[in-house]
C-alpha cells in the first residue's frame, strides 16, 4: 500500500502556498478536480490586503472586526493581519512582483470598509492569475488534474487518505496528512462569480463524516457583477476603491460605494431602478492599464468604454462559513486532517468578509497549517478501505441541479426569510430521496446544511439578512 505524506486537495493558492512550505523531499500529492488555473483564487481581480506597516496593524484589525459585524474571531484576525506582513515579504523574496510606481515603491489601493490604501495587486486587477501561476511555477511536488475526490477516508477521528476518481476508474489514496483546500461552493447558486469546479461537494463530504461546519449561513454576496444570460463576470471592487460610483438609470448615486459588500448588495437589490457601474470618471488609456482584464471583458461584451455606464447586479461571490479549524489549519476533532482556504472556518470574517482578506487568509492558515503538521505525531496504524464505485453523476441530475440553483438563489441569498428557508428545504431533502449520482447529492448536503444553519440562526447580521426578525 502506498502512502504519501501529504495529499492536498485543490490547487489554488491555498493549495499551492501549503505545498511550497513542506520540504521538497516529502512525498506530497496536490489533487486538482479540474485544470490547475481553475480555482476561485486564480480568478481574483482586486487584490490582496496587507498592513502597509506595523503601525498599520491595529486598523487593519479593527477593519476586519468591523467588517465582519463585530462577529470575527479576535485572536485569529490578529494572526492573520499579523503573519500576513510576513508571509507577503517571503512572496516578495521568493521573487514575485507585485505592482510598484516608478520609483519601485508598492502600489496600495482601497477597497470597501478598508479605513486606508492597503490592498496590493499584480497585473493591474490579475492578482489572484499572477500569484497562482507564480506559486504553481515553483511547486515541485506531483500534479494530478481532472481528479475528482469522491470521498475522505476520515474514520474514528483519524483521516487515512481520499478516494479519487481518474480517467473513469477510482481508487483509495492514502497519506500521513491530508490538506483540503477546495474552496467554496458557488456552483449551487445560480448566479455566481466562482470558477466552474467550485460546487462545495467537499463540505458535503465532510457532513457524510461528522465533521463539524459552522456558520454555513454566512454567504457573500458581490454588488458589481454583469450578468449576460447564463454568463457571471465579476467587476472588481478595486474599480470603485480607484472612484468607480453605483447609479441608476438616471444618473442618480443611490449608496456609497465603498460600503461593505452585504450593504451595497441590499441597496441595488431594494432600489427600485436598473443599477450601474459608472466609470465615466476614468481616462480610458488608464483603465486599460489599471485594469485590462476587466477592460477586456467590458470591451468584448460590446460597452463603449469609459463613456457609458456598466449593468451590474449582485451574485454570489464567497463563503465566509466552512469546516471548522483551529488557528493551525487542523480539522476541529480529527487527527492528521487540516483545512485551509474557502473551505475552511477560522472565523476572521466574521459575519461579512473585509473586501481583499480572502487570499490573505489563504496565505497565512496555509503556511501555519502546514508548519504545523509536520511537528505532529503520527501514532497509528494504516489500514486499507474497500474501494466503493458510486455512480458521479446520473440522468436527470442536470433539470435538478438547475432547481437546486434556483431554489438558492431565490431563498438563500441576499434576502432572507425562515418561511422561504423552509420551503427550499423541504425541496432539498425531497431531491436528496430521490436517485440521484453522488455528486448532486453532496451538494445537495451542502445546500441543506446551509438551509438548517440560516434557519437556525434567528438574528439577521451581516450577509445573514433576514427579513423576518
Amino acid at each position: 500500500m502506498k502512502i504519501y505524506d501529504y495529499i492536498i486537495v485543490g490547487g489554488g493558492v491555498a493549495g499551492l502556498y501549503s505545498a511550497l512550505n513542506i520540504p521538497k523531499e516529502l512525498e506530497v500529492l496536490i489533487i486538482v478536480k479540474d485544470f490547475p488555473w481553475e480555482s476561485n483564487s486564480f480568478y481574483a481581480q482586486g487584490g490582496i490586503s496587507v498592513a502597509k506597516d506595523r503601525e498599520d496593524i491595529s486598523s487593519h484589525i479593527e477593519d476586519t472586526v468591523s467588517a465582519g459585524a463585530g462577529t470575527g474571531n479576535l485572536e485569529n484576525i490578529e494572526i492573520m493581519v499579523s503573519d500576513g506582513i510576513e508571509v507577503i515579504n517571503e512572496l516578495i523574496e521568493m521573487g514575485l512582483k507585485f505592482d510598484v510606481d516608478s520609483n519601485g515603491n508598492l502600489l496600495f489601493t482601497k477597497e470597501g470598509a478598508h479605513s486606508t490604501n492597503r490592498i496590493l495587486h499584480l497585473g493591474g486587477d490579475a492578482t489572484g492569475r499572477y500569484m497562482h501561476s507564480f506559486m504553481l511555477s515553483k511547486v515541485s511536488h506531483e500534479v494530478w488534474h481532472s481528479t475528482v475526490v469522491t470521498d475522505i477516508l476520515a474514520y474514528d477521528s483519524i483521516c487515512y487518505g481520499v478516494t479519487v476518481c481518474r480517467d473513469g476508474n477510482s481508487e483509495n489514496l492514502y497519506a500521513r496528512n491530508t490538506i483540503l483546500a477546495s474552496g467554496g461552493v458557488g456552483d449551487i447558486y445560480k448566479y455566481h462569480t466562482n470558477g466552474r469546479s467550485i460546487s462545495g461537494e467537499i463540505q458535503g463530504i465532510a457532513i457524510e463524516k461528522g465533521i463539524s461546519l459552522k456558520s454555513m449561513e454566512m454567504l457573500q454576496f458581490h454588488p458589481t457583477v454583469v450578468i449576460s444570460g447564463d454568463e457571471s463576470s465579476l467587476v472588481s471592487e478595486a474599480v470603485r476603491g480607484e472612484g468607480a460610483t453605483i447609479i441608476d438609470e438616471d444618473g442618480e448615486q443611490f449608496v456609497d460605494s465603498l460600503l461593505p459588500r452585504d450593504i451595497v448588495s441590499r441597496a441595488i437589490l431594494k432600489h427600485k431602478k436598473r443599477a450601474f457601474l459608472d466609470i465615466s470618471r476614468f481616462e480610458e488609456k488608464w483603465f486599460w492599464n489599471r485594469f485590462p482584464t476587466i477592460a477586456k471583458f467590458l470591451d468584448g461584451k460590446g460597452f463603449k468604454l469609459t463613456k457609458e455606464p456598466i449593468p451590474i447586479s449582485p451574485a454570489f461571490h464567497y463563503a465566509i462559513g466552512g469546516i471548522e479549524t483551529d488557528r493551525d489549519g487542523k480539522v476541529a476533532g480529527f487527527h492528521n486532517l487540516y483545512a485551509v482556504g474557502e473551505v475552511a472556518f477560522t472565523g476572521v470574517h466574521g459575519a461579512n468578509r473585509l473586501a481583499s482578506n480572502s487570499l490573505l487568509e489563504a496565505l497565512v492558515f496555509a503556511k501555519r497549517g502546514a508548519v504545523k503538521s509536520l511537528t505532529e505525531s503520527r501514532n497509528f496504524q494504516f489500514r486499507e478501505f474497500p474501494l466503493l464505485n458510486r455512480e458521479w453523476q446520473k440522468e436527470g441530475d442536470e433539470v435538478l441541479k438547475r432547481e437546486l440553483q434556483n431554489l438558492m438563489w431565490r431563498y438563500a441569498s441576499i434576502e432572507r426569510s425562515g418561511v422561504g428557508i423552509e420551503k427550499a428545504k423541504n425541496r432539498v431533502e425531497e431531491m436528496l430521496s430521490l436517485d440521484i449520482g453522488r455528486s448532486l447529492k453532496l451538494q445537495l448536503f451542502t445546500a441543506n446544511q446551509i438551509l438548517i444553519s440560516a434557519l437556525q440562526n434567528r438574528s439577521s447580521i451581516g450577509v445573514h439578512y433576514r427579513i423576518d426578525v
